[in-house]
């Protein structure tokens, strides 16, 4: 079997960023005064000036991850990936999430179905502490084949609070954070790599206590440490790790980043990798790999960083002057 890649599974993450820059080059309307945009496009959440604070705002979906929820027939935890996509990228810029609108767009209602993504949806308000304030259920039988999943954010950050990643500085230590699994990313990969393979989303994981389907399931994890990380700790930058892997950590800093020490990835990524034949780099560009967020704080906010954040997280590496590299690999 010849080696599968993101971009033959039908997602080309160049040619998404080259569409992302085309629309950014032609949205340039700003409001003036009250607030007024203090970001660019771009950035892990954008953010607006209030005052004396700043709301920031954020936008995501579940992904092809539903295709698998759809396939065994259990909804119940995608709910908490469409948070979780949410208000991960809102910790990303220092805010504390607030308030959540849902979009569920269906080829045709079901009502159960409907409760059991609500049922996630509330967990997933419930985990990261905010209201979920309304949505929209759209019937679109031309358009939709099943069901997609969205939804937008927003959260507040007193302004000497924001982190952008201007503050990064050559030295800074990187601190991992594992992840719960895959997330919400390069489903697309995974879901091909299984129907190549001789295994369904029935079969038990090897070695494991729960199916692949199951495994594949796993909620994304939402990091409201990081509420408490940016009151306590001098956090230069975050990284939320998730489409493109790490090159996530070119959004954060010109500088380069040497990673020496990664997190050990769960077993579902030695498994994809395995039976795709996927090489390192093309794993590593496309999954979280065990690692769901990246902390960039001095050396001496290193021990509170990682008891805050939680058992498992550690020293991954350092920022360097350019480039990003992984052990032998570069990207």
């Amino acid at each position: 079997m010849r080696r599968l890649t993101y971009k033959e599974s039908g997602v080309d993450i160049h040619l998404e960023n080259r569409s992302i820059d085309a629309m950014k080059a032609v949205l340039t309307s700003k409001r003036k005064g009250f607030g007024a945009p203090m970001t660019e496009i771009g950035h892990y959440a954008g953010l607006l000036d209030m005052g004396s604070f700043a709301l920031a705002m954020t936008t995501d979906g579940v992904g092809s991850k539903v295709l698998i929820a759809n396939a065994i027939e259990r909804w119940d935890t995608i709910g908490i990936d469409c948070i979780a996509m949410n208000v991960n990228d809102l910790y990303a810029i220092g805010a504390e999430p607030i308030a959540f609108v849902d979009y569920l767009a269906v080829e045709k209602v079901d009502p159960e179905r409907s409760e059991q993504i609500a049922i996630g949806l509330r967990r997933g308000a419930e985990l990261s502490n905010m209201t979920i304030v309304g949505g929209e259920t759209a019937s679109l039988p031309e358009i939709i084949r099943g069901f997609d999943l969205a939804g937008t954010a927003i959260g507040i950050v007193d302004k000497d609070k924001v982190v952008t990643g201007e503050r990064i500085q050559v030295g800074d230590a990187l601190v991992g954070v594992p992840s719960d699994g895959l997330h919400s990313n390069g489903y697309t990969l995974a879901r091909r790599i299984i129907a190549q393979s001789k295994y369904t989303y029935f079969d038990q994981m090897p070695g494991g206590d729960k199916t692949i389907g199951e495994e594949l399931l796993t909620p994304t994890r939402i990091y409201h440490e990081i509420v408490e990380l940016v009151k306590e700790c001098d956090v230069h930058g975050l990284a939320h790790i998730t489409g493109s892997g790490l090159l996530k950590l070119r959004r954060i800093t010109p500088l380069g980043f040497e990673i020496t020490d990664p997190l050990e990835p769960q077993p579902i990524f030695h498994l994809l990798q395995e039976l795709g034949d996927v090489d390192d780099a093309e794993m590593y560009r496309t999954f979280n790999m065990g690692m769901g967020f990246v902390i960039v704080v001095p050396e001496e906010e290193v021990e509170k960083t990682c008891r805050i954040m939680g058992p498992g997280s550690k020293v991954i590496g350092s920022v360097v002057k350019e480039g990003l590299r992984a052990g032998s690999m570069t990207f």
